[in-house]
């Protein structure tokens, strides 16, 4: 059973290992039963530790290893001299994943009895998978001077001479600059040696020269944790992470090599500059909570400052400011800013729907229709861009009739009391009061405008349908219900605006 468990825990990390390394394992069981049966003649075992000894071999059994590890501690404190305490212990350590605690406690019962071959095959076979090839190699010796048919050793033992020609072969490749070769070789042997960290080290560098920095970080990741004060490697770890973008993430590992080493002067100088930019980064980000969107284009000039070259995150800052000028009103500024950004990434579909929305802001439909469905191809299940392909399609069916803003002559981004202005300029210059004979009819027709205008304008509800493509006082929109200037006691000739300042007394008339 703790075979399979064995197997299940390594296939369940990714790591593919020999099959002659799994045989080597499916022997572990044998030998622990071997152990209980030597255990009952040793007479020097107290009751106490034969107690640890059989609640922790039930409790192996049953899967349940951190519980049966704390019986085989207490074990091995009540008996600290009892090599098979230490060996159980050991196994518990492996089922765990806990390779450098077996390590300890198989090297501390072969301490107390060398030629106990079940801890030398398990040595071995741990050393082999660290990649230290030398001191494996004598430990499978050990077993097959003393074993000479041990079929796992055999077989372990043959696996040690093409392990080292890979090994000599991946540093010859590297020297070649031949990565993708070299990667294929350092796989192959990461299967066989999975907890070597020279060997992660070493694929995580070609993946790097391949500008495959996802596969490096991975790789890195790992070597990180098999060794306890690698700060070289946390070190290169936060900076793949800041080259990538991830900001957050390189603050956090750089962090971990300043716990190894406060007084690391490379971590320290990269953590100043990690720290600053994720401050301007989050400051940008609350602006952008908090509608402030001048604030945040400053911001991300303060940014852009501070990092002006990892295109990754210049990228990221640009996005982020083409979303702010785009909502701050500044269609033309938004679309210079996101075209700088989708130049760094073509597949940035929250610049492209930006661009798109500023495209749309300056009545460049065409363009804007373009890049939602460009973001579309990239995400079919984008609800934004699908939005925004749909508003698009209204926006260019509703300029072929009415639009509010161009009849008040104000952008799409006005503000209310721009509209007002703008409103009261037109109508005063419009009021038929001010025309005689036919002109008074043209007149009529554009006060009655002017007044549509400012009506859908002014009223937030009306206006965002009109933005989104959708005409409030359009009959076909509305049901057939279009728009009447003296509907709900609207008169757009009160409160009129001739020089004496009073209302006006024209009464319209409908031909």
């Amino acid at each position: 059973m703790l075979c399979s468990v064995l197997y299940s825990k390594d296939m369940g990390s990714g790591k593919n290992y020999s099959p002659n390394i799994y045989r080597i394992f499916s022997s572990l069981w044998v030998f622990v039963y071997a152990a209980d049966n030597h255990l009952a003649g040793v007479s020097a075992s107290t009751a106490d530790v034969e107690n640890h000894l059989h609640l922790g071999m039930q409790l192996l059994a049953r899967g349940q290893y951190s519980d049966a590890l704390s019986h085989y501690h207490a074990a091995v404190d009540g008996d600290p001299s009892n090599y098979l305490t230490y060996f159980k212990r050991a196994t518990v350590y492996l089922a765990l994943g806990k390779s450098k605690a077996a390590l300890e406690d198989l090297n501390k019962v072969i301490e107390l009895k060398s030629d106990f071959l079940a801890a030398r095959l398990q040595r071995g076979n741990i050393l082999l998978k660290q990649g230290r090839l030398e001191e494996a190699h004598i430990d499978y010796e050990w077993v097959l001077r003393l074993d000479p048919l041990n079929g796992d050793a055999q077989r372990a033992y043959g696996d040690l001479e093409p392990v080292k020609r890979d090994m000599e072969l991946a540093y010859i490749l590297i020297e070649d600059r031949d990565y993708i070769a070299a990667i294929d070789v350092l796989t192959r042997l990461l299967q066989v040696c999975p907890w070597d960290g020279k060997l992660r080290e070493m694929r995580a560098g070609c993946y790097e020269a391949l500008n495959d920095l996802v596969n490096a970080i991975g790789d890195l990741r790992s070597a990180t944790k098999m060794r306890s004060d690698n700060t070289e490697g946390y070190l290169k770890l936060s900076q793949l992470h800041y080259k990538l973008g991830e900001v957050d993430e390189s603050l956090t590992v750089i962090r971990e090599c300043l716990k190894l080493d406060p007084d690391h002067k490379q971590c320290f100088k990269h953590y100043k500059k990690v720290k600053k930019l994720a401050a301007q980064l989050r400051a940008m980000q609350d602006s952008i909570s908090q509608n402030d969107y001048t604030s945040c284009v400053e911001k991300a000039n303060v940014a852009l400052t501070t990092e002006p070259e990892m295109l990754h995150i210049v990228q990221h800052i640009k996005g982020r400011m083409c979303h702010c000028l785009n909502k701050g009103g500044q269609p033309s500024e938004a679309i210079s800013i996101c075209s700088e950004a989708l130049k760094l990434n073509a597949e940035d579909v929250n610049a492209l729907c930006d661009r798109a929305d500023a495209y749309l802001l300056n009545e460049d439909y065409d363009k804007a229709k373009e890049d939602f469905q460009h973001a579309v191809n990239i995400d079919e299940h984008l609800q934004r861009a699908k939005e925004g392909l749909e508003k698009t399609q209204k926006l260019v069916k509703q300029a072929k009739k009415r639009d509010y803003y161009k009849i008040l002559g104000v952008r799409r981004t006005a503000g209310k009391r721009e509209i007002m202005k703008a409103y009261r300029k037109l109508a005063m210059k419009w009021h038929p009061d001010n025309f005689q004979g036919d002109e008074k009819k043209t007149a009529e027709k554009k006060f009655i405008d002017i007044a549509a205008a400012k009506e859908v304008l002014t009223d937030p509800e009306k206006r965002q349908k009109f933005d989104n493509g959708e005409d409030p006082l359009d009959p076909d929109s509305q049901q057939g219900q279009g728009f009447n200037p003296f509907a709900h006691g609207f008169n757009p000739f009160q409160g009129g605006f001739h020089q004496g300042g009073g209302p006006f007394t024209f009464k319209f008339h409908f031909n």
